[in-house]
């Protein structure tokens, strides 16, 4: 029983800590936006000396790739939806 208390409370702390990293993403207001941002920087970045290395670009990639699964799982919502519910998450 205390193993599953344990669980439920660690459970519990994940999902405060993602209400408050996206209820953070939100105030910053821009996030819908960051895919664009970062295929802009990245595709300046890949024309130069350093950005010509393979782990580089694989890592540009995986950011970006998880940009646009953020701003896809957040987009058919309002940011004041996202907001009143990161709110209601972390209070509980």
């Amino acid at each position: 029983m205390k193993t599953e208390n344990e669980n439920n409370a660690n459970q519990n702390k994940i999902i405060e800590s993602v209400a408050r990293l996206v209820s953070d993403l939100c105030f910053d207001g821009e996030y819908k936006n960051h895919t664009e941002y970062l295929t802009e920087i990245f595709e300046h970045l890949l024309e130069t000396e350093s950005g010509d290395s393979r782990s580089l670009r694989i890592k540009m990639l995986s950011c970006i790739r998880t940009s646009k699964m953020l701003a896809k799982a957040l987009e058919p919502f309002s940011d004041e939806e996202i907001q009143k519910a990161c709110v209601q998450m972390i209070n509980g």
